[in-house]
């Protein structure tokens, strides 16, 4: 059938959203227990709760509730470093003017706690098959720089990396691993969930991930040392003393007891919104099958929690689009589209897309340090490889794929006008 957005739909009356929380009843429940009890600070009930919830769904054997995930990854690799290098003089990082190997197609969030603790991230390509870390780029940054000790990797909306691959890549170099698996709780590797290979790791509990405290997130680790050293950095590394005592630099980083019981009310529905996201995403790959678009790749032996939905053009039916550090244009072609295009289209129609998280070499914060691709090439501050000539997988996936609404709220009747919206694209 022929036909075009603009002659055939009216905009959404209603704001199809990319990703929002789900609420059910019971995060009232123990909100209003830690208000009538008047435990609203960051110990309580809730926070005990959640913390024993997220180590057990997890299958680590501890969780510390945290203000927000960022916080939780600055821990994990405060820890990390003092694991590795030492308690560093007050006034340094713990990974003070040493190399860490990262992920490159990311939030920056993943990586800037390296930056907080003095280090130097060195990011590692991404890879087609799972659209993260590519476990063959990191061999060849250990060979580039034997000396590096610290990884820290992300599963990207949900669908996770070949962290097994990854995980025995570092144990052969002596290096340890930090998973960030903010946008993977619930996922599973054989069986085993994200956040349970790294050395530690990170979860969230932002407002639009799979379950949700409005904030918050944990950090989990094996190690009940560890475990309380993260309680007490969070609590401004109070020691214990009758007065307020400290010797070490401490933080704000503790979640509520008010966060905490919207947490603990989310965490049984957090596979009921797992079928949902997985839903979602089925639809898309049904109603999509016949456009010349490809679906987030999902892992042989993987099981997403699917949080965002997410397709890549294929090269020949990408239309011409150039973007800036703050502009995209493209030139209309028919039969071909673009990110930029598809992302207008469906705001013009009051739905929300995103594009492809941009990769961290390509940021200007980040664009003199180094990215290591599976061939061995760095890139420089141009994002021109210096030897090579092997297009980076990363920055590729940036310019041919977007985001698409992948609110589980969304009814499929909704879900299916988007889908028509995007073949009005190709037209």
């Amino acid at each position: 059938m022929a036909f075009t957005a603009q002659n055939c739909f009216a905009p959404f009356e209603q704001k199809v959203w990319l990703a929002t929380p789900t609420m059910h009843g019971e995060e009232l429940q123990y909100m209003t227990e830690a208000y009538t009890t008047n435990w609203m600070s960051t110990v309580g009930a809730n926070i005990n709760e959640v913390e024993r919830i997220a180590a057990e769904k997890a299958g680590v054997k501890y969780a510390v509730g945290l203000s927000c995930c960022t916080a939780a990854l600055h821990l994990c690799v405060k820890l990390a470093g003092e694991r590795l290098y030492g308690k560093p003089p007050i006034s340094h990082g713990a990974l003070e003017g040493r190399k860490v190997f990262c992920s490159d197609m990311t939030f920056d969030a993943t990586l800037n706690p390296v930056v907080y603790e003095g280090g130097e991230p060195v990011f590692i390509d991404t890879e087609a098959d799972s659209w993260n870390m590519d476990p063959a780029a990191l061999e060849k940054a250990f060979a580039l720089h034997p000396e590096v000790k610290l990884v820290v990797m992300a599963h990207l909306y949900g669908f996770p990396a070949k962290v097994e691959q990854i995980k025995k890549i570092c144990e052969a170099h002596g290096a340890l691993l930090i998973e960030d698996a903010a946008e993977a709780m619930g996922a599973t590797v054989n069986g085993r969930q994200c956040g349970s290979f790294g050395d530690y790791a990170a979860i969230s509990y932002n407002g639009n991930k799979i379950i949700t405290g409005s904030a918050g997130g944990c950090l989990l680790t094996n190690s009940l040392e560890d475990a309380n050293c993260a309680r007490k950095w969070a609590t401004q590394a109070r020691e214990n003393a009758a007065w307020y005592q400290h010797e070490e630099v401490g933080y704000n980083y503790r979640m509520s007891n008010v966060v905490a019981g919207v947490v603990r009310g989310q965490y049984p529905h957090m596979e009921e919104h797992i079928a949902q996201k997985k839903a979602v995403y089925e639809r898309y790959r049904e109603g999509l099958r016949d456009l010349p678009v490809t679906m987030n790749p999902i892992v042989a032996g993987t099981k997403p929690n699917y949080w965002l939905s997410a397709l890549i053009i294929d090269k020949e039916a990408m239309c011409p689009q150039v973007r800036s550090d703050s502009e995209a244009l493209y030139r209309p072609e028919a039969g071909k589209s673009c990110p930029t295009e598809i992302l207008e289209t469906l705001a013009r129609y009051n739905a929300e897309g995103r594009p492809i998280w941009k990769p961290m070499h390509m940021q200007p914060m980040y664009r003199m340090h180094q990215c290591v691709g599976r061939e061995g090439s760095l890139r420089c501050r141009t994002n021109a490889y210096i030897a090579g000539g092997v297009p980076d997988v990363g920055a590729d996936i940036f310019q041919r794929g977007l985001c698409l609404p992948s609110d589980n709220k969304m009814t499929p009747e909704r879900q299916d006008t988007v889908i028509e919206l995007i073949h009005a694209c190709f037209e």
